[in-house]
């Protein structure tokens, strides 16, 4: 059985080293399995893929903050509800999924990402 504390504790962790520590490779090494399969459209496959996608955005957007809102583990995945603040006019909301291995190492991530409108049809917030 997994440990889940850990494994949220670990993807916590990447994601803090990765998006806003600005330090995608360490965060590889630290936290990732012997493989990394990756589904967003944007980011090439595998922990190379990874590594120069947000080696490029640390570059691009050095004051980019990311904040876990909640995150949840069951079996061997962990998914985080964030909010995302970038430079610029537009903050974004975003669901990632992430499968860890038996050694909780992060090896499979999924996610959706949207802008947080201005207006909404409700008064319930995007958090």
């Amino acid at each position: 059985m997994p440990d889940l504390e850990k494994n949220r504790q670990n993807v916590i962790a990447f994601y803090q080293m990765a998006f806003t520590d600005g330090k995608p490779r360490e965060a590889v090494e630290a936290f990732v399995g012997a493989s990394y399969r990756q589904h967003n459209p944007h980011v090439a496959d595998g922990k190379d893929g990874f590594i120069a996608y947000f080696e490029r955005m640390a570059e691009e957007y050095p004051d980019k903050h990311l904040q876990i809102l909640r995150s949840v583990a069951e079996g061997h995945l962990v998914m985080v509800h964030t909010h995302q603040i970038w430079p610029g006019d537009e903050d974004y909301v975003s669901m990632d999924v992430f499968r860890l291995d038996e050694a909780g190492k992060i090896v499979e991530h999924w996610d959706v990402m949207q802008t947080i409108p201005q207006e909404l049809a409700h008064e319930n917030g995007m958090f």
